[in-house]
């Protein structure tokens, strides 16, 4: 029996239609302008003073640039710096001036940070006066802020550097072969891992991983630059082959001596959530075995590097995904907030330091997407989670002991919200496919106090047509959701071509209500404005949805997707106004495994594909994200096999184009090239495009030439 739940909700995109909105998205506007003119405004360097309830942010009018303050509670407004006045001062401390304001954040509620010219600077807004902190060397990388913002932590090369004082800078590792990598992300930036040097608390110590790559394969990426030709060679380990090994150092600054946390064996293991502990006696290191089904926190002594105790494990016969920090209480050292999805949702859970279990703090059949700070009192913590919704994203307090939330984001859509030092007051910022962006200054109980910014419609003078979000139901009673996007003149008696987009895999969720911005949400309305309905489905395997959704896909990656997507094609089939001829699919990376499996595994349903960075064989793709989701290839042949594309290259018959970047270091070259390969062997005719010198995706100036190609392989084809 067919099911489908039609119509959730369904909005005219742009509201207000005038005859004067007749102007047409071109790919000029899509590639270039989708980010920037055609975005809805918005405030930047918004933030707040600490320990106030005053906040700033960044006017500009003409060429002038002011930092100005405002209250929450009242419309007082005050200069604190004007550009004018900071490239004075950068200027008298003989340093370059600025076009426009650095990024900057706030050591205390006088205080404004940045750096400029290598240089770690502070700006005190009461005296008006500039002061040089640190500096570090132009080739400094990865450069990591020490707590008491008075020292730098940097990498150059594959060694880890500190500042501790003007001019003084201590080489911590001395490592010189290639191979060796300190202070930088490991891992493959998987676990929610995105740098590789971790400062105490009071900055007394400098934890970082050490990795190993010597015994991983090399893998050559092609450089046509020279003449002739040269290769240079990156460490990229295959779903099965010998991969990585990694250590964590712990760097003492008052002693100038390094240690390692005897993490022991065997050598093949994850290692993630490094977090200190307040009192910077103790770290704790998540273990994760090479299978990702085994988890284990462990605490060590930070001093000798020993091993104090294994807290707690987690195992799942699919697989555990450890990805945050241990989150101390402010008010109790000895009890910290660990996420977990252990109970099929992703939830907060206390602990304390022995690892016993205090409480669930949080519990539903929905999930905690971030933890974004506690109020001064340590009693009460703000999330963002999907408890109203997975289509949306609201925010709560909740309070550690009773367990209350409060929901304080107001209005449907998706939010962005940061407290104050009090929690009495949050900047909302929010947008839906009505709203463009709005920001409110909320209280404490989600009640507006005032509007600080409403964005106008930045694309008020287009065409564009209907988004409509729904859901439908696989046989078995699954939900997924949908988004359709309707040409600006849709007539419900004529017959559309239908271009469907696709990701498909973990860690996405496409269709949410926000307002469309980038490349991606343009260039669906582009097309659009040519003639096609553009459709999206969220299938099993993506995010946000439980672990039995995410799960759903392990071993068999590009099966369940595929049926989930063709219970999508299925539902559009029946809709009178659907040429059912003209099915076409774009995706990229996942995506594009995803567009290569439907035009070959779904016997002929769709007409035209465009596929970027595609995975054809999981075998040549990295360790860590393949052996997660498939097992090695030793222990899952049948999966390997079955998802291999390369198996089914005799059923291609539409036009399928496939484009890749020369030296991605993601999906490797190699992935696609077999496929272009097979096809010829084959005698099967496929489009392909090598972009030259770009990685896993295209970016700057050719990508105009990318999405022109993509458009008029659609036009010309389907």
């Amino acid at each position: 029996m067919k099911k489908y739940f039609f119509l959730i909700f369904s909005f005219l995109l742009f509201q207000s239609i005038t005859q004067a909105q007749n102007k047409i998205l071109t790919i000029e506007d899509v590639v270039f302008n989708s980010y920037s003119s055609l975005a809805p405004s918005n405030l930047r360097q918004l933030s707040w003073i600490p320990n106030s309830n005053d906040y700033v942010y960044l006017v500009t009018e003409g060429q002038s640039q002011q930092i100005v303050k405002f209250s929450a509670e009242n419309d007082n407004s005050e200069v604190m710096l004007s550009l004018e006045g900071l490239n004075q001062k950068l200027k008298e401390s003989g340093l370059n001036e600025v076009k426009s304001f650095p990024y900057f954040y706030w050591i205390d509620n006088k205080t404004l940070s940045f750096t400029q010219d290598n240089f770690l600077l502070n700006y005190d807004v009461k005296k008006k006066s500039l002061t040089k902190i640190i500096n570090y060397p132009k080739k400094a990388n990865n450069t990591t802020n020490a707590p008491n913002n008075k020292f730098i932590a940097y990498t150059v090369g594959n060694n880890l550097f500190v500042s501790l004082d003007i001019d003084q800078t201590t080489q911590i590792t001395l490592d010189d072969e290639s191979g060796i990598i300190n202070g930088q992300s490991v891992h493959r930036n998987e676990f929610g891992i995105n740098g590789g040097i971790f400062w105490s608390p009071n900055s007394n110590y400098i934890a970082f991983y050490r990795m190993d790559e010597t015994m991983v394969t090399d893998y050559p990426i092609l450089d046509i630059s020279t003449t002739p030709a040269t290769y240079k060679l990156i460490k990229y380990p295959m779903a099965g082959q010998t991969s990585h090994h990694v250590t964590i150092g712990i760097y003492d600054i008052k002693n100038q001596k390094t240690n390692f946390l005897k993490t022991g064996e065997p050598l093949e293991q994850y290692l993630t959530c490094v977090t200190w502990e307040p009192s910077e006696k103790y770290i704790y290191v998540a273990h994760l075995n090479r299978d990702q089904n085994h988890m284990q926190l462990t605490k060590y002594d930070a001093e000798t590097g020993e091993k104090i105790k294994m807290l707690f494990e987690e195992k799942d016969e699919e697989f555990v995904e450890p990805e945050h920090d241990l989150i101390f209480l402010p008010n109790d050292e000895n009890q910290f907030l660990w996420f977990s999805e252990r109970d099929g949702y992703q939830h907060l859970y206390l602990y304390d330091t022995d690892g016993k279990l205090i409480k669930q703090i949080t519990k539903g059949e929905w999930v905690v997407k971030s933890f974004d700070g506690f109020d001064k009192k340590g009693e009460n913590i703000l999330i963002s989670a999907t408890k109203d919704g997975v289509l949306e994203n609201h925010y709560y307090i909740i309070n550690i002991e009773s367990g209350e939330i409060t929901k304080i984001s107001n209005g449907v859509g998706i939010h962005r919200i940061n407290a104050n030092s009090d929690f009495n007051y949050f900047i909302d910022s929010y947008s839906s496919l009505e709203i463009p962006r709005e920001i409110n200054i909320v209280d404490a109980k989600g009640k507006i106090i005032k509007n600080i910014h409403k964005s106008e419609n930045p694309l008020k003078d287009f065409k564009i047509g209907k988004t409509e979000i729904s859901s439908l139901f696989t046989d078995d009673g699954i939900e997924l959701y949908t988004q359709t996007i309707y040409p600006p003149d849709f007539d419900k008696t004529k017959k559309y071509p239908v271009i469907v987009y696709v990701y498909g895999g973990p860690h996405s969720q496409q269709v949410n209500n926000s307002w469309p911005v980038g490349r991606y949400d343009f260039w669906f309305h582009l097309m659009a404005q040519n003639g096609y309905i553009i459709f999206q489905l969220d299938n099993r395997g993506e995010d946000n949805r439980g672990s039995a959704f995410e799960q759903a896909t392990f071993r068999k990656l590009g099966t369940i997707e595929i049926a989930d997507q063709m219970k999508g094609v299925e539902y559009l089939k029946s809709l009178e106004y659907i040429d059912k001829d003209r099915f076409g699919v774009y995706g990229w990376s996942y995506g594009g495994f995803m567009t290569t499996s439907l035009m070959l595994r779904t016997d002929g349903a769709f007409k035209v594909g465009v596929g970027g960075g595609a995975v054809i064989d999981w075998k040549y793709y990295e360790v860590m994200y393949t052996e997660r989701y498939m097992d090695t290839p030793e222990t899952n042949p049948d999966g390997y096999d079955e998802a291999n594309l390369l198996n089914y290259v005799e059923n291609l018959n539409g036009k399928l184009l496939l484009v890749h970047g020369t030296d991605d270091g993601t999906v490797v070259w190699q992935q696609t090239l077999s496929f272009v390969q097979k096809a010829t062997n084959l005698n099967k005719q496929l489009d392909y495009y090598p972009y030259i010198g770009h990685e896993h995706g295209v970016r700057g100036q050719d990508a105009l030439n990318l999405y022109t190609k993509i458009t008029n392989y659609f036009l010309e084809n389907l």
